[in-house]
């Protein structure tokens, strides 16, 4: 019998059969084991000067989840991380450079200036300017997953209301002038004032959606253009 030719079966396929992520999308040990390092580092430092609270943030959130998704591989953690993230992280820096520059523009970073709190750990929140640029360069090896922005504004709008129902609004006291209030800025931008505008249970689910519309269905959209999409898990 005379075998099948395969040049045939070949242009028989489906072009979305075919692999769309490289061979090569692996990401180096050495990678893995500086994030950990830092990791080692940041996690109980930032314990001891915030609190346990202050990880319900979505830069912390994200940089959590970047230390899981780099060492399983994960695309999907890794896009999540960068769908709650990189505007924000875009954000925090034009803040800081303000700051620096004298420029007050939205207080997000004004704890960097606050010398109540340990200058080193201070320093640590330096990640929150090459988080990003890794997160580029992981997508670039492991590709996008586009389950991301649903499980991440699943997330996201999750923390708004651990943040919203169970910690410290602005102008409060805690024990400890160090723990967060105001985290994920359910009440405003200010954390010594509460937003005054709109009722506040509407604000935040204003600001719930907001976030979903504004800032991680744009992301999405672009990571979807710019890299290719992830290789389904085996």
């Amino acid at each position: 019998m005379k075998p099948a030719n395969s040049t045939t079966n070949l242009r028989a396929a489906s072009p979305d059969s075919l692999p769309t992520a490289p061979p090569s999308a692996k990401i180096p040990l050495s990678a893995k084991l500086i994030l950990s390092s830092f990791m080692l580092i940041w996690f109980p430092v930032y314990w001891h000067n915030y609190g346990p609270t202050n990880f319900l943030y979505f830069c912390d959130a994200a940089l959590l989840l970047t230390l899981a998704g780099i060492w399983r591989e994960s695309a999907l953690l890794i896009s999540m991380s960068a769908v709650g993230i990189l505007v924000p992280q875009f954000i925090w820096l034009l803040d800081f450079g303000g700051n620096c520059l004298g420029w007050h523009l939205t207080g997000m970073t004004n704890y960097m200036f606050n010398p109540k709190i340990p200058l080193f750990a201070r320093c640590l929140s330096g990640f929150h300017g090459w988080l990003p640029l890794l997160l580029v360069w992981l997508l670039r090896r492991v590709g996008y997953d586009r389950r991301a922005l649903a499980a991440w504004s699943t997330l996201g709008v999750g923390l708004v209301l651990v943040s919203y129902g169970f910690l410290p609004g602005p102008g409060t006291h805690p024990e400890d002038p160090n723990i967060p209030v105001n985290v994920d800025y359910v009440y405003g931008l200010s954390d010594t004032i509460p937003q005054h505008w709109m009722n506040q249970n509407l604000y935040v689910a204003v600001w719930a959606a907001a976030l979903v519309v504004l800032v991680y269905l744009p992301t999405h959209a672009v990571l979807r253009r710019l890299y290719h999409p992830a290789r389904p898990a085996a």
